[in-house]
């Protein structure tokens, strides 16, 4: 399939993983954003799973059985599949690179190291106003099939099998009122671009330039580089 094919056109909205360095401390909020993985397809399918865990206890002079009692709540499951493809490029090693980039979804990032808090990242699954399925998660497995390579014996085609387990937390992704998850965003920074002028332009606030930076780990609010993503977080997130 050539890439020209794969959608149709801008008016279509592709999905995409952020993946972000998992927080410092107790906080329930992922830290800043590495990098946004983008689909070059639209997944096919996808399944989400929720379970609620109940208990009964066997009683013998019951002769119906005991009623069962609610424990709560497990969190959610996702199980995505990703397909990769660059066999217009024979040559090239974008897919490689690619499923490079999700395997290491399961290892320690170098900043959680030494903040002495190992952990790998921390994802959001994210597809346009598809609400049901951004939670913030962690990636519990991945599976790369190839299926097609170049003169070179480097991978051309390739599909990877995710399994993101939810990342409980009250404060996560959500209005704590309505539990319905918030609108977070992604920019890409500009030229004259600062985290100011951010903070006006989404919030109507300047002093909220420091939820930016928290949100994307910005020690320097004076260094930002063009073409650097920045999440936004969401209005209920922002202290001025």
């Amino acid at each position: 399939m050539a890439k020209g094919s794969r959608g149709a056109g801008k008016s279509l909205i592709r999905a995409n993983l952020a993946i972000h360095e998992p927080p410092v401390g107790d906080s329930t909020m992922p830290g800043g954003l590495i990098k946004t993985f983008g689909f070059d397809f639209n997944p096919a399918q996808l399944s989400l799973t929720r379970r609620a865990q109940w208990k009964a206890t066997p009683a013998q002079i019951e002769r119906d059985g005991s009623l069962p009692e609610f424990m709560g709540v497990e969190a959610m499951e996702m199980s995505v599949e990703i397909f990769l493809d660059s066999s217009d490029e024979p040559t090239g090693n974008s897919v490689l690179k690619k499923v490079e980039a999700l395997l290491e979804c399961c290892e320690t990032t170098m900043k959680s190291i030494g903040a002495k808090q190992p952990s790998p990242p921390w994802v959001v699954f994210q597809w346009g106003s598809f609400s049901t399925a951004r939670f913030t998660a962690y990636v519990s497995s991945v599976e790369a099939a190839y299926s097609l390579f170049g003169t070179t014996g480097v991978p051309i085609r390739a599909t990877c099998r995710l399994q993101l387990h939810e990342i409980p937390g009250k404060t996560m992704n959500q209005n704590p009122t309505s539990g319905a998850l918030t609108a977070q965003r992604v920019h890409r920074l500009v030229a004259g671009d600062s985290l100011q002028s951010l903070a006006w332009r989404e919030y109507g606030n300047a002093a909220a330039w420091r939820s930016i930076a928290e949100a994307n780990g910005i020690d320097d609010p004076g260094q930002l580089k063009t073409g650097v993503e920045l999440v936004l977080p969401a209005a209920e997130e922002v202290h001025g």
